[in-house]
Parts: structure tokens; C-alpha cells; sequence
């Protein structure tokens, strides 16, 4: 039970013309965390480590204790971001100001502004939350206010357009029979194809097929990746409708935000959105511009909790759904499930990629994976990951370049 939302923390009163042009409204604070923490939180130290083909960034207090967050996989190509300018801005401040300390890192590098600033923010960002949930001895989702559910429920992805139709829709029959899920979702178009196919007619095929092999009892949800123009983007929708798809994800490339918009107004099915974007003023106008009905920050994308808070905060107001957008998994994807606990305008289900039965992983627990169409929520402190003393042991450090 929620014993206060990040939504009702917060006045809405409306704003005059001189106030609407000041401190932006989505600054307002969230969390207070302050309250939860009597103590400073003073970060001594961040370390970014190379371990298992993974890249982890744990961070320090001065009082002893850490948080570990499972970077991105993109993060290899953003480490000189991260070493150099991100990490040094956290050191030293306290973790509980960790609603100011992300715009405070962006105004000392706001010509870095883009996913591959971003994505090192995140990082940082989400290992202090998890530090701060080790030292109140509490969840993440505790720490936001609340979880509102023990269970997350999810819709199974992580295809590609490699497999053909038929061997695409062979993937999800079996991840259907094998966890339970309800909601399964395929990929369309070619990605960012200028209306080209994986191969022509692949589309057309799949979607029919999915229908019929899968059948009334599950939700499908088609993603585009960018693929239309507004033209083929409306015509693809209107056959999703006739299949009774009910979601269409990025019909149209994602800076053409008034494509996506004139492909939403001409539909029925509802459009998701907004993972690829990180910037909360263009957040707010696409949202007050309808663009979509269904808001996707991605947590690693958009730069980690806070932002992606705001902007469910934003939705909210407009009296609409956000749904993280999310490839990660295992203790990567444990992040992504209390954020979707905590967000009371959460729903109906997060993305969990999964094309065939998982391998546990010896360094972490609990090994996460979808039962009856629910990943659970991990219970422990901070994100509820552990990991194998000896595997951090063996863990590298990675150094600037």
C-alpha cells in the first residue's frame, strides 16, 4: 500500500504566463528523501568494473556501505563520459540529494546532452539508489514511495528481424507455453527501413500468423522501430486493427514527432513512444502535443529514476500510462520492475525479453524470470540483487582513456 505517491507529493496549481517560463514545473521535488535518510549519504567513491562480459558501477559512503547497478551494454562506447566527467561530479556530494544532483551534472555538461550522456548519468545514478536502499535498509521502490505490487506483470519481446516470419512466431508460441505469459510483442518494418520490410511481405505474414497460432487468449503488441513514413505507418495500424493488435510501438522515426502524431490521430490502436528521446522539455511538448497515448521513457536511455519519474509525472497529468521501456533481464532488468512497482500510473505490463529458456547465473540471485506471466519483485535492499563475493573480487577495474 502506498503510504504516499510521487504524484500527490506535489501541487499542480496552473501557472501564469511569467511562472510557466521559469523553474521548470518537472523539478519539483519527488521523493524527499531527506525524510527517509536523517543522515548525510556522503559518496566516496565510484567504480566502474569489468566483469562476466558485464560492466558494473558500485558505489561508496564514507560510512562503508555500496550500491551495484549492471550498466547498459552501450555504456562501452560512453566509458571516457562516464570516467571523465560524470562520476567526478557525484564524489563527495550526499546520495540523498539525488533529485538536484542530476540536474546539477547536466548543467556542467549540457553540450554532452543526448543517450550517450545519458546512459553514463543512469549508471551512476541507479547505483546510488541502490547504495541509498542498503543504507536505509529498504527496497528501491520503498524509497519512491511504495510498491504496488509484489508481482510485476510483463509482455515477452527481444525478437529481431533475423528469424522468418514463421520461425519469429515459433519463438513466442514457445515462450507463451513456457512461462505463461499473456502478452507477447513483435517486431515489424526493418528498423529505421524508410518503409522497407526484413524481407517483403515478412510483416504481413507474421502478424496473420501470430493471430492464428496464439490465438484470442493473448495480447499482441507490434513494434516498428521507426520503419514508416505517416503514409505506410497508418496502413500498417490499420491492419494491426483488423488483427486486434493493441499496442503499435514507434510506428515512425523517432525524431519525426509530428509523423508519429498524424499516424496516432488517424488510428485506433494505441501509440507508444519515447524511448529513444531524453530530453523532459521535448518530454512535455509531445505529451501536451498527444503525440501518443502510451509514454516510454527508457530508464538507461533517459538518464536513470529521476528523470523517468518525471516524466511519469507528466503523463500522469494528462491522464496518461507509462510503461518503461526495458531490454534488460536478470539482475540488469530488477531496476526496471521496481520503478514499475513504484509508478502509480504504471501499466499493464513491462518488456522482458526472452526467446528461450534462461541459464541461471551463478554470481547474482535471485535469477529472475517470467512465471505465469510475472517476474517477482526482488525484496531484498536496494534493486534485492545479490552478488557473489568472489565474483566482485575478480571484477576489474576500468580506467580512463
Amino acid at each position: 500500500m502506498l503510504r504516499r505517491t510521487f504524484i500527490s507529493s506535489v501541487s499542480f496549481a496552473p501557472l501564469s504566463a511569467a511562472e510557466s517560463y521559469s523553474t521548470p514545473a518537472w523539478e519539483a521535488p519527488l521523493f524527499r528523501l531527506r525524510d527517509k535518510l536523517k543522515s548525510p549519504v556522503r559518496v566516496a567513491g565510484i567504480e566502474v568494473l569489468r566483469a562476466g562480459g558485464k560492466i558494473l558501477v558500485r558505489s561508496r559512503s564514507t560510512d562503508g556501505a555500496s550500491g551495484i547497478v549492471i550498466a547498459k551494454d552501450p555504456i562501452e562506447d560512453y566509458l571516457p563520459i562516464l570516467l571523465r566527467r560524470v562520476i567526478p561530479f557525484y564524489l563527495n556530494k550526499d546520495a540523498r540529494d539525488i533529485e538536484t544532483l542530476v540536474d546539477g551534472v547536466y548543467a556542467q555538461n549540457y553540450k554532452l546532452a543526448g543517450q550517450g550522456f545519458w546512459l553514463p548519468v543512469a549508471a551512476v545514478e541507479m547505483s546510488l539508489w541502490d547504495l541509498l536502499g542498503h543504507v536505509a535498509a529498504k527496497t528501491v521502490s520503498e524509497l519512491m514511495g511504495g510498491a504496488r505490487m509484489k508481482e510485476v506483470p510483463v509482455y515477452l519481446s527481444g525478437s529481431g528481424r533475423e528469424a522468418t516470419a514463421e520461425g519469429e512466431v515459433d519463438v513466442y508460441v514457445r515462450g507463451v507455453h513456457e512461462t505463461g505469459a499473456k502478452v507477447v510483442k513483435f517486431k515489424i518494418g526493418g528498423r529505421m527501413s524508410r518503409n522497407a520490410d526484413a524481407y517483403p511481405g515478412r510483416t504481413e505474414t507474421m502478424l496473420a500468423l501470430a493471430r492464428k497460432r496464439l490465438g484470442p487468449a493473448v495480447k499482441l503488441y507490434a513494434d516498428a522501430n521507426g520503419s514508416y513514413d505517416v503514409r505506410r505507418g497508418i496502413e500498417v495500424g490499420r491492419f494491426l486493427e483488423s488483427l486486434d493488435f493493441k499496442v503499435f510501438e514507434e510506428p515512425c522515426p523517432w525524431e519525426q514527432i509530428e509523423w508519429t502524431k498524424a499516424v496516432a490521430d488517424a488510428l485506433k490502436i494505441p501509440i507508444a513512444f519515447g524511448e529513444q528521446n531524453s530530453s523532459l522539455a521535448e518530454f512535455r511538448r509531445i505529451i501536451d502535443m498527444r503525440a501518443f497515448r502510451i509514454v516510454q521513457p527508457d530508464l538507461n536511455y533517459n538518464g536513470g529514476i529521476v528523470k523517468a519519474a518525471r516524466v511519469a509525472r507528466m503523463a500522469a497529468e494528462a491522464g496518461m500510462t507509462i510503461v518503461n521501456h526495458n531490454t534488460e533481464t536478470g539482475a540488469a532488468g530488477a531496476k526496471m520492475l521496481h520503478f514499475a512497482a513504484a509508478t502509480p500510473n504504471f501499466g499493464p505490463e513491462i518488456e522482458w525479453a526472452r526467446r528461450a529458456t534462461p541459464k541461471p547465473v551463478p554470481w547474482q540471485s535471485p535469477n529472475l524470470d517470467v512465471v505465469r506471466g510475472v517476474v517477482p519483485l526482488p525484496a531484498g535492499p536496494g534493486f534485492g540483487i545479490e552478488y557473489d563475493a568472489d565474483y566482485l573480487k575478480r571484477a576489474q577495474p576500468v580506467v580512463a582513456v
